[in-house]
């Protein structure tokens, strides 16, 4: 005697919960899309004052969950956001969920920008030009990537709402961070460097978006 069986499917009220599934992921998707998206402010330059570093010496000394912060500088800038980049939990999200890209005097002026091509990945940003709207040495030292460490639940909810096109004003501290087993991250202590170590690790205590002129 022959048999011939099959394999059911889901069932109707499974493929209902699927479908709602799905569309609920496509959602939040757009809606995390849109709250990113980019704005687009006319030329001139939004933010023309460098950042103000004060350095410590003799710091303190902050615990996010295994990670001890040392500060290194009291740091304080107003800059157009060039760029974000959220980063997930395996990639140190915990402690740093966003680096920000930030640009002063004429790296925030749109009419500049324009001809600058600007990304983040790996923790990095890069830009590229075709022909120098400006001199170079002036892109390396008026903006800088920054990863940003919110001090509690409050800022990280704000820094949520950051996009970029945006000038925000950040306060905090310049910090070195170690774990336990000989982990560590460091802060760059100036905006005259460049590459690998260049970028600022900041514990943010205050974060607000500048209104648009």
């Amino acid at each position: 005697m022959t048999f011939v069986g099959a394999l059911s499917g889901p069932s109707a009220s499974m493929r209902k919960l699927l479908i709602v599934v799905a569309a609920s992921l496509l959602l939040l998707g757009v809606l995390k899309h849109r709250q990113h998206a980019a704005v687009h402010p006319g030329p001139g330059v939004l933010a023309a004052a460098a950042p103000v570093q004060i350095d410590l010496d003799h710091g303190a000394q902050l615990q996010k969950g295994d990670t001890t912060l040392a500060t290194r500088a009291h740091f304080d800038i107003t800059a157009r956001v060039l760029s974000r980049k959220d980063y997930p939990s395996r990639a140190d999200g915990d402690l740093v969920p966003v680096d920000l890209a930030m640009g002063w005097g004429r790296m925030s002026d749109s009419a500049v920008l324009a001809n600058i091509d600007i990304r983040q990945s790996g923790r990095f940003y890069y830009w590229h030009v075709d022909e120098f709207p400006i001199p170079q040495r002036e892109i390396e030292t008026s903006s800088a990537n920054m990863h940003i460490i919110p001090a509690d639940d409050d800022v990280k909810n704000q820094l949520e709402q950051v996009r970029a096109g945006q000038v925000i004003h950040l306060e905090g501290f310049l910090v070195d961070a170690t774990r336990p087993g000989g982990w560590h991250w460091k802060t760059s202590m100036t905006r005259d460097d460049t590459g690998a170590g260049a970028c600022e690790l900041i514990y943010v205590e205050r974060v607000d978006v500048v209104p648009a002129p």
